[in-house]
């Protein structure tokens, strides 16, 4: 008894008909009645009447025929399962503007070139992105000021601008200096945060004073706060595109000195050696112009450029 006599065994009844089955496995029907006769041969049972209606199964037929079935669907399993396990897997991680931005492309075109990989995607700030994957927790992040380390690599891919974001009521989108935008109240995110950090490290060096009003670790907290009162927040524009473009928020970019942060493909080892890498790559940098064309003249690519690689 193997594998190829069940599942023809199973066709024939479910079919009645021997002609009739043949036709369906694309065998000739001599073929099929030798693996049914082997069958019952090896077994020692007659498992199927022939009438002139065609064919019913006996009682030993109907009782391999309910095991025969359990066990080709085992069989199936267990292909299944071991194919999902042989598949290549990447832990994707991205931020909040660039999940909503490019997220879904960059879902559709990996999945159209590698349909076997699995992808899992994540959304969290840059700087807990970067904790995630020297944590191995993700494989692959896009994600903002992206320090060296160990085991890793990354690949600078784009450099934005910030902006400072207000209530409606502000209705001017010219463009205003860094001494001006630090005259509001700012809601910023945690210290750890790379915009919070750039923005700190340009007032310094122009000797000047931030007027903290409130820390807040979430970006949509941020942007509801800024709606809601005086505060102003200074953001990446992609953040608040949704909202400016519904006019709940006014964005005006910040010059003199540009507030500038270079984003970038980054990953472990292991993602290093996925097959999949390149078509990845590929993804990432097309949707590059996606981010650039949404983000109206804040958004810089940069040129390709081989990965840079810690030991």
């Amino acid at each position: 008894m193997n594998l190829r006599q069940l599942t023809y065994f199973v066709r024939v009844v479910e079919a009645a008909n021997m002609t009739r089955a043949a036709d369906e496995l694309r065998i000739a029907q001599p073929a099929l009645g030798m693996q049914i006769k082997q069958l019952e041969e090896g077994l020692g049972v007659t498992l199927l009447t022939r009438h002139s209606r065609g064919v019913s199964p006996t009682a030993a037929g109907e009782k391999l025929f309910r095991r025969a079935v359990e066990i080709l669907d085992l069989v199936a399993l267990t292909r299944r399962e071991l194919r999902e396990d042989a598949r290549e897997a990447v832990r994707f991680g991205l931020t909040p503007s660039l999940m909503q931005i490019i997220g879904a492309e960059l879902l559709l075109r990996v999945s159209e070139r590698a349909p076997d990989l699995a992808i899992s995607l994540t959304e969290e700030m840059s700087h807990l992105l970067v904790d995630s994957l020297h944590r191995a927790e993700l494989d692959l992040i896009l994600a903002y000021e992206v320090p060296d380390a160990p085991g890793c690599w990354r690949r600078a891919l784009y450099q934005e601008d910030l902006v400072l974001v207000t209530a409606t009521g502000d209705r001017d989108t010219a463009p205003i200096s860094f001494t001006e935008a630090l005259a509001h109240p700012l809601i910023l995110p945690e210290p750890r945060d790379g915009v919070r950090s750039l923005v700190e490290k340009t007032a310094t060096e122009h000797g000047l004073v931030l007027r903290l009003a409130h820390e807040v670790r979430s970006i949509s907290g941020i942007k509801t706060l800024v709606a809601r009162g005086p505060a102003a927040g200074i953001l990446p524009y992609g953040t608040v595109l949704a909202e400016v473009a519904a006019g709940t928020l006014s964005a005006r970019p910040i010059v003199a000195p540009v507030l500038r942060r270079t984003l970038y493909l980054a990953g472990s080892r292991k993602a290093g050696q996925l097959a999949a890498l390149p078509i990845i790559r590929d993804a990432v940098t097309a949707a590059m112009t996606t981010l650039s064309a949404a983000v109206i003249g804040l958004g810089h690519p940069l040129p390709a450029v081989e990965p840079q690689q810690n030991a």
